[in-house]
């Protein structure tokens, strides 16, 4: 992708081309006049005010996402944007014209289309680690505890777990402990460096909550499962947290 030094502004070529994206994606025959209005600001001249659509049926997108560019000269290039229409993730490749003046600035200068996102990478697979059954069993509870102390924001509590000298921001009540769902420690020395599985209760809906809203499945309380990377010291015969991080790709 080209640089801003390139001589083509791409970073607000993106932006613009992601903000058109957004209205020109969302459509329904009640919003057809705000979202002709809207368009305009973004049309150059003499394009058809709905850029193509019939004023027909519905469509919507989330998650609008600059993705790529292309830079055909100096006044020209194409935009990838990248959004999500139900359960499909798509791209939309937008024209865009650069003025290369003072004023600094684009229109687009062309119909968009739509385009199939690439599917997903294929993840090769990794070796596991041979695991230290021992240390597994004696950092345990001393995760447990740790995670415990680290959803409710006790400070104190926190700082029995952690490493001399460490000091680690926590949830602050956020989220509730509901587990260590897997634990895998390497082979090692004194210093380690461990990944967890661990699920949080997400708190649902508040005391003071109708009782129709607490029957609701939405208002229930989740629980989701977030995989962490921790290095871990021993120190005498106990185990402490130095650090903790989200644990990247996934092992096995």
């Amino acid at each position: 992708m080209p640089e801003e030094g390139s001589g083509f502004p791409t970073g607000r070529a993106m932006a613009f081309a992601a903000q058109f994206a957004g209205v020109y994606l969302n459509f329904s025959p009640a919003d057809a006049t705000s979202r002709a209005g809207k368009l305009a600001a973004f049309l150059a001249e003499g394009m058809a005010p709905q850029v193509g659509w019939d004023g027909n049926g519905k469509f919507a997108a989330v998650a609008i996402q600059p993705y790529d560019i292309r830079i055909l000269d100096a006044g020209n290039a194409v935009v990838s944007v990248a959004f999500q229409s139900g359960s499909r993730r798509l791209l939309l490749s937008v024209p865009i014209y650069y003025s290369g003046d003072d004023s600094g600035r684009f229109a687009v200068s062309g119909r968009p289309a739509i385009l199939p996102a690439p599917a997903p990478a294929e993840v090769p697979q990794t070796v596991e680690p041979e695991t230290d059954e021992v240390a597994t069993a004696e950092l345990k509870p001393q995760l447990e505890g740790f995670f415990q102390a680290y959803a409710k924001g006790d400070t104190t509590g926190l700082q029995r777990y952690l490493a001399a000298g460490k000091s680690l921001a926590s949830f602050g009540g956020a989220f509730d402990f509901g587990g260590l769902q897997e634990l895998v420690v390497p082979a090692g020395g004194a210093t380690r460096e461990v990944e967890a599985v661990v699920v949080w209760v997400v708190p649902g809906a508040s005391p003071s909550a109708s009782p129709e809203a607490t029957s609701d499945a939405s208002a229930a309380s989740a629980r989701i499962e977030q995989a962490y990377r921790l290095t871990v010291e021993k120190q005498g015969d106990k185990w402490y947290v130095n650090d903790i991080r989200g644990a990247g790709r996934a092992v096995g």
